[in-house]
């Protein structure tokens, strides 16, 4: 009895409380909720476009079924290819982006063919020979469908491997459909917007470092902006439950080195030394969780060693001193802007035309100006200025494609 009237009271305080809201400020009544233990609202979960089933599988109904994926391709606990199998659709082939089918290849290493060892369906390398998705993979084919999960950054190749799919699909008159998932660094949109020159294949778009989008999101700029020459009848499966302010932990690593969430937050800003002489943890199980090298002065040490994803790491068996930054919490690196302190920091002590390993700096910061920054000691906040102007345009664009607030 005392339990039903106990419970009873509690019930009518939330009611109460409930009903007055409306005349408290906000501030109050939020202390009020806390203090009377009232539940607040909790988020809807976030649903993959893959899981929405009935936006594409009329699509695909009696079609020869091609499909870009890797080990990412997966929702509610089963990959795309099985799940497609298991509903008697017809998959004629896998194509893999760099890292592989099964993800565990070493960045810029040659993925060969196969098969799948479980469902026996062929498999094409889309990294070495084929990077540019020659048309003729297309044979046999009458739809592709490309769900792999992006972290957000314009010279992660994923990307670059939907840029080449879209065209070739284009020129075969191929449907194309981008099952979407959420960009992890899709919060902010920063760093210099990609110079034609220093155009390749960790960077095809004229997109800033960090470009704010989806891979759906990305398909509608690449089509609507025509960057290829005919695109394809594009569709977009959209993600549900989800906009870009939204935090998402990413299940299932993306790439062998990119391990976890602090990799995937650092990795924007930590990849612009990977064309330098300094390590960024390839070779440790902190990969783009640290950076160092030899002659830097510091408590902490690591020595890269060959690993998973990492066959010759630089500065393999050098002990190395740096800093460690996996101590740090995901709030601290959730950030809103690129991180250039990084690469300042580094420079400081590297100093010299040494500290770049080749051309290859161009192509991943996409511009000359960061390196000549440097060399000439201007400051962050005098080279962020010089490409504010052309992130106000690139936003203007952005817009326009935009499937999340």
């Amino acid at each position: 009895m005392h339990l039903l009237l106990n419970s009873m009271i509690k019930t009518s305080i939330c009611l109460l409380i409930l009903l007055v809201s409306c005349n408290q400020p906000q501030a109050q009544l939020q202390k009020k909720i806390k203090d009377d233990a009232i539940p607040l609202p909790v988020e809807l979960p976030i649903i993959m476009g893959a899981s929405d089933t009935e936006s594409y599988f009329p699509e695909l109904k009696g079609k020869r079924i091609g499909c870009i994926v890797n080990q990412t391709a997966v929702a509610d606990d089963i990959h795309l290819i099985d799940r497609l199998v298991k509903n008697d659709f017809n998959v004629v082939k896998i194509f893999s982006p760099e890292h592989g089918f099964r993800g565990m290849a070493d960045a810029g290493e040659t993925v060969v063919d196969g098969k799948d060892e479980k469902t026996g369906i062929e498999i094409i390398s889309l990294y070495g020979p084929n990077k540019k998705f020659p048309s003729e993979l297309l044979e046999g084919i009458d739809i592709l469908v490309f769900d792999i999960q992006d972290v957000g950054v314009r010279f992660y190749t994923y990307i670059s491997t939907m840029h080449y799919a879209m065209a070739a699909a284009g020129k075969k008159g191929i449907p194309f459909v981008v099952l979407d998932r959420p960009n992890p660094n899709g919060h902010y949109v920063d760093g210099p917007i990609l110079e034609k020159e220093h155009t390749s294949f960790v960077g095809i778009h004229p997109i800033p470092i960090v470009h704010g989008l989806t891979v759906g999101e990305l398909a509608k700029m690449i089509s609507g902006e025509k960057w290829i020459e005919k695109s394809p009848k594009l569709k977009v499966v959209p993600i549900q439950h989800y906009n870009h302010q939204r935090e998402y932990i990413l299940p299932i690593a993306p790439s062998p080195n990119l391990p976890n969430q602090h990799s995937i937050y650092l990795y924007p800003s930590l990849c612009l030394l990977e064309p330098t002489e300094v390590s960024v943890g390839r070779g440790t199980n902190k990969q783009f969780q640290l950076y160092g090298h030899p002659n830097f002065e510091s408590n902490f040490t690591f020595t890269p060693q060959p690993n998973a994803g990492a066959k010759h790491p630089k500065l393999e068996g050098k002990r190395c001193n740096g800093i460690d930054l996996s101590t740090k919490s995901l709030a601290e690196l959730r950030q809103n802007k690129l991180n250039l302190k990084y690469l300042w920091h580094s420079y400081s002590i590297m100093k010299g035309e040494d500290f770049f390993r080749n051309n290859m700096f161009y192509k991943i910061s996409g511009t000359k100006k960061i390196k000549e920054a440097l060399q000439k000691n201007i400051s962050i906040g005098e080279l962020r200025s010089e490409w504010n102007e052309e992130l106000k345009n690139y936003e203007s664009i952005r817009s326009k494609y935009l499937l999340y607030d």
